[in-house]
């Protein structure tokens, strides 16, 4: 992979994923990617798993979040850690955005 420093943000396209969910990929390389996403009140990210490191930061909006056999209601300025292969999942409460780190970078979202 070519290394790129600046990620404009008119270059980095929203994505429809559906549900009531949009995402946008911002910088990124091999092993780290950042990700700002975007529910809508009710959205359901459903229960899932990945082999990726992955941390969490809202942005804005009230979530409730499962990691493992954990639930968390979180807020702006809290912040989640998921390890490779956990399950988790989160339903938005309150509309808002989180800003997901990734490592390694998750081929699927480019």
């Amino acid at each position: 992979m070519t290394v790129k420093n600046m990620f404009p943000r008119q270059e980095n396209v929203l994505f429809d994923a559906g549900g009531g969910l949009t995402r946008k990929v911002g910088a990124f390389n091999d092993n780290l990617m950042i990700v700002e996403v975007h529910f809508e009140t009710g959205t359901v990210a459903a229960r899932h798993h990945h082999v990726h490191e992955q941390i969490t930061y809202v942005i804005s909006g009230k979530f409730e979040f499962t990691v493992g056999d954990k639930t968390f209601i979180v807020t702006a300025g809290d912040s989640l850690y998921k390890q490779p292969n956990i399950e988790h999942g989160a339903t938005c409460l309150e509309a808002g955005t989180l800003l997901d780190v990734f490592t390694p970078h998750r081929e699927d979202f480019l």
